[in-house]
């Protein structure tokens, strides 16, 4: 599978510039983790993992304690997650997933990110079944055969485990994330993820250049400057 996950659109809670982005996104994702999955990290891996890359992307604990204590209250913003799909400039795909209280307003605000990008947004699985859908986990270790043998023991559908500098990666489908996760964490005490994630990996790449990559570069802003849009995925070479 290669190192291919280096090479997405990263997490568009991560590449704005605006903190308050970062927190907004990262609080609805924790919110709508809890509310669905459980409070407790220990028993909610997902939200476990939420918790941990919020604070390595320096989200201040009162950001996340206070999306924790709103999903136990039960009330305010009803968020759902949406997810989009069309073919970007230059023949480039893309996947959107965001998390909505509305969703007629986040169709028509992502409706528009393609036109203006003089694409046009798709229908569910128009480029999906271009993308693995994978959980990836990357953390520092040596022997790539202990954790092979940690997460056949775990009786873990692995996709694939690569060893490059010291680093090793982890695939695995996205179903297999919680099972995954657990497996690591009870093979190899202490360990820290630098990645952790569940992400569309595209299964092939697209170069695009003069007027084409000046779109997708616009395309990206206007996903960016969207609260709604929490990821997006592409498959173009950056």
């Amino acid at each position: 599978m290669g190192r291919a996950y280096q090479n997405r659109k990263e997490s568009m809670a991560k590449t704005s510039d605006m903190k308050a982005k970062v927190y907004s996104r990262y609080g609805r994702e924790i919110y709508v983790c809890a509310k669905s999955g459980g409070f407790d990290p220990a028993a909610n891996l997902a939200l476990r993992g939420l918790i941990d890359r919020a604070k390595k992307d320096q989200v201040p604990g009162h950001v996340i304690d206070k999306a924790l204590e709103k999903a136990k209250g039960g009330g305010g913003e009803d968020f759902a997650p949406a997810r989009y799909e069309g073919y970007g400039p230059g023949g480039s795909m893309a996947i959107i997933d965001c998390l909505t209280d509305n969703p007629n307003r986040t169709f028509g605000d992502v409706r528009n990110a393609f036109t203006k990008a003089k694409c046009k947004i798709g229908t569910q699985g128009t480029v999906a079944h271009m993308f693995d859908h994978a959980a990836i986990f990357v953390f520092s270790h040596d022997d790539e055969d202990a954790v092979l043998e940690a997460l056949m023991e775990a009786d873990v559908d692995v996709t694939d485990v690569e060893n490059e500098d010291g680093k090793i990666s982890v695939f695995a489908p996205n179903t297999e994330y919680a099972k995954a996760r657990q497996a690591l964490t009870d093979a190899f005490e202490g360990i820290d993820f630098d990645v952790d994630e569940i992400q569309f990996i595209p299964q092939s790449y697209v170069t695009v250049e003069g007027d084409d990559l000046v779109l997708f570069e616009k395309f990206m802003s206007i996903l960016d400057d969207l609260d709604d849009v929490q990821n997006v995925y592409h498959n173009v070479e950056m």
